[in-house]
């Protein structure tokens, strides 16, 4: 999940009225547009407005995102708005990209937009956990490439999006770059020192490169929507969009094709992308414009950097799962996500004293929660948290 961003939130707006819905869609349109039914969609908080009769070139629904309430004061800052208009229309009407949806109405005031509806497409997520993921879906191919498609049209076109994205608003490239999953290192190292896992000089070494490489990605700067998980991949067959890009900005690019690798929040175990083709797709993509993607070196000391902060970022929540009953499966999915991150570093033969602490970490963790000491190849990929 995002780190919420700088700033202090605003107070969250109601669904719009229909009404302004309908001039939104009117003028957008040129023709009198009216909406017959409003519904909520889930996962997401979202509405589906079905128009009376599609005309002038609109569609028989269109998406509506508006600012809205969030107890985590993760989704209620207009900034966040204003990015995802930006970036889409970035993407469709600048690059020509259908990566995403396209933005048929907007009022950045407000703020609302109104976005193409992608149905019948569903969120994969929904398909690897109700189908598996042996063998694995299209989907699940079409999301690493269509990751892989997005890092290579978007970079060297950073001054293009931030014009964009400079008119809705102040935005600050250079803390854009920064992913905020970074950020937690410092209160890991403090952390892991008090279950006995202190971090050791050499990895101390490490970290300061880790930083450095995330802050700095070189040819591996692009546009990531922020959020790259599968509920936020919408797929039929092999043919599928990505949306929600609410934190979307320039960083590195391999910090987007880490849920491929380790474990995001609503997963045990995620497989091997390496077996199954996965990073074939998504490598292969990236590669048509960003050639240090084929760079075994490159590509391998990037991705261990952004895997074993992922794992960093979700170790924070340590205390959290300590409070927690035994059998909380929040416990193994912490073993994995540890373990996960240090078998890419191990794999791609980089960083050796961050994964080394890793895996000690996830070893103390075991030992800490016996709950949580259990078999990873029993762990089918792809198996829900819940």
């Amino acid at each position: 999940m995002p780190i919420p961003p700088a700033g202090p939130p605003v107070t969250a707006a109601r669904p719009p009225a229909r009404s302004d819905l309908e001039a939104l869609l009117s003028e957008a349109s040129g023709v009198p547009v009216r909406l017959k039914h409003l519904e909520r969609l889930t996962p997401w908080a979202v509405l589906r407005a079905r128009t009376a009769g599609p005309g002038a070139g609109l569609p028989a629904s269109v998406i509506v995102k508006w600012l809205r309430d969030d107890p985590d004061g993760l989704r209620d800052d207009p900034r966040q708005v204003h990015t995802e208009l930006a970036a889409l229309r970035f993407l469709s009407e600048d690059l020509g990209l259908g990566l995403a949806p396209r933005v048929l109405a907007a009022d950045p005031a407000a703020p609302i937009l109104l976005l193409e509806d992608l149905a019948p497409r569903t969120p994969l997520d929904r398909a690897l956990r109700y189908g598996g993921a042996l063998p694995p879906p299209p989907g699940l191919a079409s999301f690493a490439r269509a990751l892989g498609e997005l890092g290579a049209a978007t970079a060297g076109h950073a001054e293009a999006y931030y014009a964009r994205r400079s008119a809705l608003g102040p935005v600050d490239a250079r803390a854009d770059r920064v992913w905020p999953e970074a950020g937690v290192w410092p209160r890991v190292v403090e952390q892991a020192a008090a279950f006995g896992t202190a971090l050791p000089d050499p990895a101390g070494g490490e970290l300061a490169g880790v930083v450095a490489e995330l802050a700095d990605p070189g040819p591996f700067l692009s546009l990531t929507n922020g959020d790259a998980e599968a509920n936020n991949f919408l797929v039929a067959g092999d043919d599928g969009r990505l949306i929600d890009f609410e934190f979307a900005g320039y960083r590195h690019t391999l910090t987007s094709a880490v849920c491929l690798y380790v474990p995001g929040p609503a997963w045990l175990a995620v497989g091997d992308p390496v077996a199954t083709g996965l990073e074939a797709a998504h490598r292969g993509a990236l590669a048509r414009s960003v050639r240090e993607a084929e760079d075994d070196r490159l590509f391998g000391y990037g991705l261990a950097c952004a895997c074993l902060t992922w794992a960093a970022a979700r170790l924070v929540r340590f205390p959290v799962l300590d409070a927690r009953p035994a059998g909380d499966p929040s416990r193994i999915q912490m073993v994995s996500v540890l373990e996960s991150a240090a078998g890419v570093a191990a794999d791609r033969r980089a960083l050796p004293h961050l994964a080394g602490w890793a895996r000690r970490a996830a070893l103390a963790l075991r030992r800490r929660w016996p709950d949580a000491d259990v078999d990873p190849a029993a762990l089918a990929p792809y198996t829900p948290r819940h």
